[in-house]
């Protein structure tokens, strides 16, 4: 008896949610089947590529240091980064805003986007420095310096969540990322508080929680899938934003990625395990429910975006 294939499609749809403008703006979701599975049914908008890119010039491996070599400024390091083919959007962090750190001021962060802004004309991602009250206050001010560029913000938490949210997303019409720690009830419960404050829900992306893969990584992928089958299958319009997530922030910090090959000289070289841990992680998490991912290395944008090209 000859196989019959049933095309898993769904009447529920994820949002359609555009980052950036012209004709170099990006469109996240849109689609009715799971991830990926093109075989079901046409997806309107293939999986995006966003590249990390920070405040800080020190860079956790010799080949991104080679990368941007005789950049001088995060200006600098955003253009050489968004000029690589593959690269979608753009990702500016501003880990030096830390207070526990060096403590840059808001200021010199706003000056910072500004510039980025004028040097790129890919759609930018502006994630902060995890201080959750600083970080509420940077990205209202960046919102506002960046109006009409249709920037998304990560993240809103639930610890600030009201701040980014009416400085961002209802002061200055930007979108609005909901970072929650890698549970389903958690996500939903923030995209209702979120959405409650005003903002439109097709105005909001999710970032469910991320690790590098091997580093509690089930929790993650799991959370991807449940989130993608309750937004699909149950039609949970609370779960129906597309989901964005930061993977080479994770992936390049942990032993597998930084420790010299001189201790552990069967593992081959660190450059190597650092980009196999990204690309391994980057697709893992879109065949099991991320709309966009966030990388740090060259040679891994091209690798995932190879890819993606080849399932889509």
């Amino acid at each position: 008896m000859p196989f019959a294939k049933k095309p898993q499609v769904f009447s529920a749809r994820i949002n359609e949610l555009t980052l950036g403008t012209g004709d170099k703006a990006v469109t996240l979701g849109g689609q009715n089947v799971f991830n990926l599975y093109s075989f079901d049914a046409a997806m309107p908008n293939s999986p995006k590529i966003g590249i990390d890119v920070s405040d800080d010039p020190v860079q956790p491996s010799e080949g991104l240091t080679a990368f941007y070599a005789g950049c001088e400024t995060l200006a600098d390091r955003a253009k050489k980064a968004a000029e690589l083919e593959d690269v979608d959007f753009v990702c500016i962090r501003f880990d030096l805003a830390d207070p526990n750190g060096a403590n840059k001021s808001i200021e010199d962060c706003v000056a910072d986007a500004k510039a980025v802004a004028e040097a790129v004309d890919k759609p930018i991602v502006v994630a902060g420095c995890k201080n959750t009250e600083k970080d509420a206050d940077l990205f209202g001010k960046v919102s506002e310096a960046l109006q009409g560029k249709n920037i998304l913000v990560l993240s809103a938490k639930e610890e600030n969540y009201k701040g980014v949210a009416a400085g961002a997303g209802l002061a200055y019409g930007q979108k609005v990322g909901a970072e929650s720690a890698v549970d389903i009830n958690l996500a939903k419960q923030l995209n209702v508080l979120i959405t409650q404050m005003g903002v439109d829900g097709k105005n909001v992306a999710m970032n469910v929680g991320s690790a590098a893969a091997g580093y509690g990584f089930e929790y993650v992928v799991s959370t991807l899938e449940r989130v993608k089958a309750a937004a699909l299958s149950q039609n949970d319009n609370t779960l129906q934003m597309p989901i964005i997530t930061p993977v080479g922030v994770e992936t390049w910090g942990v032993k597998e990625s930084t420790a010299p090959e001189s201790e552990n000289p069967e593992w081959g070289g660190a450059e190597e395990r650092g980009i196999d841990m990204e690309v391994e992680t980057a697709a893992a998490c879109l065949a099991y429910g991320s709309d966009a991912v966030i990388l740090k290395h060259p040679d891994s944008v091209s690798t995932v975006a190879r890819l993606v090209a080849a399932l889509m």
